[in-house]
């Protein structure tokens, strides 16, 4: 099976994931705390990467897997009032003029990696162009500054105690 995986051409989830992996991986390089799937307290939108920076802000990192991913996404504007900064991580082949001038652009270099290794390697990006910044007033940052420390620790918890997160989603869904 994992032959067939690496001879298949990378398809849209594949490529969003080398995406947000080699964007965490920037992230680390650059001293800014990522999370994931980042829930925010308007309903119904997650940021892809939230992230916060040594200097105390937030930067929220949307991917973009493709320009149709682009073109269908409708809620991307929202992220600029739970963030200071925000950025489109796409991939060296992504046609940069159709993102917006104020938003900043982090490319992943996918083409040079191997259909082969796709799985296996983290390819390299790069901050190509800072975004406009905006910043957060001080009670929205303290929301989400708040939202990002709880968010965190719970995770941290659950990869602790896999048993306990178990324990406590079957305790959930029985109420």
């Amino acid at each position: 099976m994992s032959s067939v995986l690496s001879e298949m051409t990378p398809g849209f989830p594949e490529r969003q994931l080398a995406i947000r992996r080699a964007v965490l991986g920037l992230c680390r390089t650059m001293g800014w705390a990522a999370i994931n799937e980042f829930s925010l307290p308007s309903a119904g939108r997650r940021a892809d990467v939230m992230a916060l920076l040594p200097d105390h802000s937030l930067t929220c990192i949307e991917i973009k897997s493709g320009i149709r991913d682009f073109q269908t996404d409708q809620k991307w504007s929202d992220y600029r009032s739970w963030s200071d900064r925000l950025f489109f991580a796409v991939d060296d082949g992504f046609p940069l003029h159709v993102l917006p001038e104020d938003v900043g652009i982090i490319t992943v270099s996918l083409s040079m990696v191997p259909d082969s290794l796709f799985h296996s390697i983290v390819a390299e990006c790069a901050v190509i162009r800072e975004p406009a910044e905006h910043k957060l007033a001080a009670a929205r940052r303290r929301t989400i500054l708040h939202l990002f420390a709880t968010t965190a620790a719970s995770r941290l918890m659950s990869l602790e105690d896999p048993a306990l997160t178990a324990s406590l989603r079957a305790a959930r869904r029985t109420e």
